[in-house]
């Protein structure tokens, strides 16, 4: 069985889906109907009840009270294509205050040339913020697309700069 939570954060409800401590899913949302669709078919849990998701939660609520390097060590899994898992791993090592391009991003996942398929990587991401996607741009500094909302975005980025 997993939990989720829905925390009360500047940028909306947010909401972490986990099982025994690690996210599978999150986002600034309140609908579990938001989030479960994301996690792959094989490990998406059958049933998801209200509870505490302990570390993670106070990680969220760390990370908006400043420290934010605390949701990197939140346990996350994420499951897809190696290229994709990998591309999610490297997502983690963006340092905040440190945004990078689609480019740049493609690069250090060891595919430069595959600027979409890093694209995808965090278009498919369902763990937002412990897999912080947010911290990638288009080549021209705009901010591209975010599943949970531009103003999200520009908030995030903006904390961490």
């Amino acid at each position: 069985m997993s939990e989720y939570q829905t925390l009360d954060t500047p940028d909306g409800p947010f909401t972490i889906v986990a099982t025994d401590g690690t996210v599978l899913a999150s986002g600034w949302t309140a609908s579990l109907d938001d989030l479960v669709p994301l996690v792959h078919s094989t490990i998406r849990p059958s049933t998801v009840e209200p509870g505490a998701v302990g570390a993670a939660a106070e990680a969220v609520t760390a990370y908006y009270a400043g420290e934010l390097g605390a949701v990197a060590a939140v346990p996350v899994r994420q499951r897809s294509g190696a290229f994709l898992e990998h591309a999610w791993e490297v997502l983690r090592g963006i340092p905040a205050g440190a945004p990078v391009t689609y480019t740049e991003y493609a690069a250090k996942a060891g595919r430069p040339a595959a600027v979409r398929a890093a694209a995808s990587a965090c278009a498919r991401n369902a763990a937002a913020l412990f897999v912080p996607c947010h911290r990638v741009l288009r080549t021209d500094g705009t901010l591209g697309g975010f599943r949970w909302g531009l103003p999200v975005k520009r908030s995030l980025l903006d904390r961490e700069s």
